[in-house]
C-alpha cells in the first residue's frame, strides 16, 4: 500500500542504495551492487519466513544501506583492521536506516528494534537476529559463494563455509541445502561442513 510508513521507508532505502556507484551485473542486467543486495535479502527473508515482522523486513533492506561509504581500505588491512571496519559499518547502516525511519513516521521503539537487528545483537539468542543472519547467510551462499571460489584457495574456502554454518540454525541449514549449487561447490560445501 502506497503512502504507508513502511512504502515510504523501503522507497527512500532503495532510493540510497541505488546511488551505489559499484555496479554488479546479474542476467545481463546492470544493478548498483547494495540495491541488489537489498533486494535479495528482502527476497530471500520473505520466501524463508514470510511471516517476518515489518522490523526485521526494513533490517532486511537496509542491511548494507550505503556501504561503499566507508571503505575497507580506509582501515588498517589486518584482521583487527577488519573487525573495526565490520562493527563500524553496523553502527553506521543502523543510524543511517534510524534517520529514514524518524522521517517515514515509525516511533523511537520500532526504531530501535531495527536498530538493533541490524547491529545483530544477541544472535543465537534472539529470534529474529537468528533469522536476520540465516537469510544473510543464506544469500551468501546463493549468489555470492561462487565469486568467492574463484578468488580463494580451498582451504580458505572451507573455512569460509563452515564460519557461514556456524552462523545459521537448523532451519537456515536445511533452506541452505536446498540452494541450486554447482556440483563442484556443492562438494566443497559438504566437506566444509563433514556431511
Amino acid at each position: 500500500m502506497k503512502d504507508t510508513p513502511f512504502y515510504n521507508a523501503s522507497q527512500w532505502i532503495d532510493a540510497e542504495n541505488a546511488q551505489d556507484p559499484n555496479i554488479e551485473i546479474f542476467e545481463s542486467v546492470s544493478y548498483p551492487k547494495e540495491l541488489l543486495y537489498s533486494n535479495r535479502m528482502y527476497k530471500k527473508l520473505m520466501e524463508f519466513y514470510p511471516k517476518a515482522s515489518e522490523e526485521i523486513q526494513i533490517a532486511s533492506k537496509a542491511q548494507h544501506i550505503c556501504r561503499w561509504k566507508i571503505a575497507r581500505d580506509s582501515y588498517p588491512m589486518d584482521r583487527v583492521g577488519y573487525l573495526k571496519w565490520r562493527e563500524d559499518l553496523k553502527k553506521f547502516h543502523a543510524k543511517t536506516t534510524a534517520e529514514i525511519l524518524e522521517k517515514a513516521g515509525y516511533d523511537s521503539h520500532f526504531i530501535a528494534r531495527v536498530s538493533f537487528l541490524i547491529e545483530k545483537k544477541l544472535l543465537k539468542k534472539d529470534e529474529e537476529t537468528q533469522l536476520l543472519e540465516d537469510v544473510i547467510c543464506l544469500v551468501f551462499l546463493e549468489y555470492y559463494l561462487n565469486p568467492f571460489v574463484h578468488k580463494h584457495d580451498l582451504e580458505k574456502m572451507k573455512n569460509i563455509i563452515l564460519k557461514t554454518w556456524n552462523k545459521m540454525s537448523d532451519k537456515g541449514h536445511q533452506e541452505a541445502l536446498k540452494i541450486n549449487y554447482s556440483s563442484s561447490n556443492l562438494q566443497l560445501i559438504k566437506e566444509a561442513i563433514g556431511l
